[in-house]
């Protein structure tokens, strides 16, 4: 699926650093419909397959706030989780992240984004196949556009995967928080056959390839 991870993540650290370097450093103002939080915090808006696993990787992050499991991207209003699983609602299972810039910067976010599932596979992540699943980061100013079209471009160019990136980078508009059932869930379920067998193994990659960023 991927080359060597280690290869991976150093380089997109010096997509980082080059993107520094060349003074994309502006900080947009969220727009309108982006979450309320807290003053000094941040939202990145990703989609990367099942968001229990997406919820459960992005939880163990230094810096990060919160992790709210939802629906965007669709064109039906408050969907069920059930309508989404149809796929006919047009929506992608996706998470906000709430975060402390001053901790955790995007550049890092979209790190764990690009390691956290395979951007390559065209609406599906593994045996969920759907366009519920598909890949999609869902910027909430130009900035984060500007650094997700940086990094993907940079990323294919350097032929980093075996195929071309398919992730979505769309604007975001509306997020519809799922169910309660759904918040925490791995935490809640982790003896369930899904939390075991697929987000488990999954979680444990992501933890020992962003061991020095984890919460203590």
């Amino acid at each position: 699926m991927k080359k060597n991870i280690a290869l991976l993540i150093l380089f997109i650290a010096n997509c980082t650093a080059a993107f520094a370097m060349a003074g994309n450093t502006h900080i947009d103002q969220p727009p309108t419909g982006s979450p309320h939080i807290a003053k000094g915090l941040d939202t990145a808006t990703f989609a990367t397959g099942c968001f229990w696993c997406t919820e459960a990787k992005f939880q163990q992050l230094k810096g990060v706030k919160k992790v709210i499991s939802g629906f965007s991207g669709g064109h039906v209003a408050h969907p069920t989780y059930e309508q989404v699983c149809t796929g006919t609602t047009g929506h992608a299972e996706a998470c906000n992240i709430i975060y402390d810039p001053a901790q955790i910067s995007f550049d890092e976010l979209l790190e764990a984004f690009f390691v956290a599932h395979d951007p390559t596979q065209l609406n599906r992540q593994g045996n969920d196949v759907g366009t519920q699943y598909r890949s999609a980061i869902f910027y909430h100013n130009a900035t984060q556009k500007q650094k997700a079209d940086y990094y993907i471009g940079k990323l294919n160019a350097e032929k980093a995967y075996k195929s071309n990136i398919v992730t979505q980078v769309v604007p975001y508009k509306v997020f519809y928080k799922a169910e309660d059932y759904h918040q925490n869930y791995f935490n809640q379920n982790g003896s369930q056959p899904y939390c075991k067998y697929v987000i488990q193994p999954e979680l444990e990659k992501f933890k020992k390839v962003f061991k020095d960023k984890l919460k203590s």
